[in-house]
């Protein structure tokens, strides 16, 4: 009989340590409105919002002519995050793949420019350095 209660408590326990790591890496969800796409996720205690915007929609051109500004803001325990140094991986729907180094615009805001020229689902993949580590966020936008 204790051998099925300590099989009991230990499945159980085993359950609710695998549910606390996957709410730490916990996808908040996306959304698009007006030419804009915003995406907040959770991972390693770091709290990730992103906005991918058309530059055409900021009035604002790139001069090496990419289309789509990628914004990042990272915030831990309620603060910004201002230190912080990361790269930004696009998967186009046909498998073309850009990496464009985060740049730091000051006050916890960091940015980079990219084409986005296929309509269809594009792999973004965030790839961060703070001080507590290294640190990855993956997620879909769907390009019109």
């Amino acid at each position: 009989m204790n051998k099925v209660i300590f099989s009991a408590v230990f499945a159980f326990v085993l359950a609710i340590s695998g549910t606390a790591q996957a709410m730490e890496d916990m996808d908040h969800g996306s959304t698009a409105k007006g030419g804009s796409f915003k995406h907040a996720a959770m991972t390693d205690g770091i709290h990730a919002e992103f906005q991918v915007m058309s530059l055409a929609s900021m009035n604002m051109s790139d001069p090496d002519g990419k289309t789509h500004h990628v914004m990042a803001m990272f915030m831990k325990d309620g603060k910004k995050i201002e230190k912080a140094v990361g790269k930004v991986k696009l998967i186009a729907p046909s498998g073309k793949e850009q990496v464009g180094t985060l740049k730091d615009f000051g006050g916890g805001n960091f940015a980079t420019n990219f084409n986005i020229d296929e309509p269809g689902k594009w792999g973004v993949i965030c790839l961060f350095k703070d001080d507590a580590g290294k640190h990855t966020v993956k997620f879909w936008y769907h390009s019109m």
